[in-house]
């Protein structure tokens, strides 16, 4: 059982009660991004575990209608261990996709990990484009890696970024984060005609997106968290705007919980505006 808090942002413990979720959120027009929660692995058995999961929960997504797709973190799949195991459970993984004709899409996580996880993205897009690789606008690299990846099949989630990164590598003032990620969604809409998503829940970074969409003609997609701005959520849906709504589900929410919280100071007040003002 979930405490309360909890059952805001996770979608239960198991895949059923993510695929209800998933259902739920279809009804109202939002498909679902389904993250097991886990990450940061640092012996093989458990990233083997997980990667198990998700290719029974891709299987069960194909035998279903619903409008659903997974995200999953390189550090689950094994990175910490070493970089052969990551890819290894991550082509695993992109092959029960490929028979189910899921998507898949890549979280990305701290500095030291993205020029690893964006080598595996490209490896296995240029196989199976029916995936997508998250980018952090408050990393000085990502302009360079939009413009890498420009010419790669599948998508890129744009985000602001949750880690405390060191100022060499990163933007940390909030208002030089906020100008980053209008100029990379910009960059974003001109380099990807196959589509973009914006991973955001700042109302001035969606209708920016819009306005990007009537100038360049590029599809895109709206991506918020689960207990995040749902009703805001719903009222885009109805509106046409594709959304889709990151879930994560699992038992091991409380360590996700802490993890978010310990990483950056921010993450504790987003999640209590996200609970006090929905």
């Amino acid at each position: 059982m979930l405490p309360p808090i909890a059952r805001r942002f996770v979608a239960g413990e198991s895949p059923a009660t993510a695929m209800d979720h998933a259902r739920r959120l279809n009804d109202d027009g939002i498909g679902a991004i389904l993250n097991l929660l886990g990450e940061h692995y640092d012996t093989r058995p458990p990233a083997d575990a997980d990667t198990d999961a998700y290719c029974r929960l891709l299987g069960e997504l194909g035998d279903s209608d619903l409008d659903a797709c997974i995200s999953v973190k390189p550090s689950q799949l094994g990175l910490d261990v070493d970089v052969g195991v990551f890819r290894e459970n991550l082509e695993r993984i992109v092959e029960a996709a490929a028979d189910a004709g899921a998507f898949v899409w890549m979280d990305m996580e701290d500095h030291t990990t993205t020029d690893a996880t964006l080598s595996a993205f490209v490896a296995q897009a240029e196989t199976y484009p029916r995936m997508g690789l998250c980018l952090q606008a408050n990393l000085k690299r990502t302009a360079a890696d939009i413009e890498r990846l420009a010419d790669v099949p599948g998508k890129i989630r744009l985000v602001k970024g949750a880690y405390d990164e060191p100022p060499e590598v990163a933007y940390t003032d909030k208002p030089r984060v906020n100008e980053a990620y209008r100029e990379y969604l910009e960059l974003a809409f001109q380099e990807f005609d196959r589509g973009v998503a914006v991973g955001s829940h700042d109302p001035e970074m969606i209708a920016h997106a819009a306005d990007l969409h009537a100038e360049y003609g590029t599809p895109y997609e709206v991506q918020m968290l689960m207990g995040v701005r749902e009703d805001a959520q719903r009222e885009l849906a109805a509106e046409g705007v594709t959304v889709y709504q990151y879930a994560p589900y699992g038992d091991r929410w409380l360590s996700y919980f802490y993890r978010r919280l310990m990483e950056r100071k921010e993450n504790a007040l987003f999640a209590l505006r996200a609970i006090l003002t929905g």
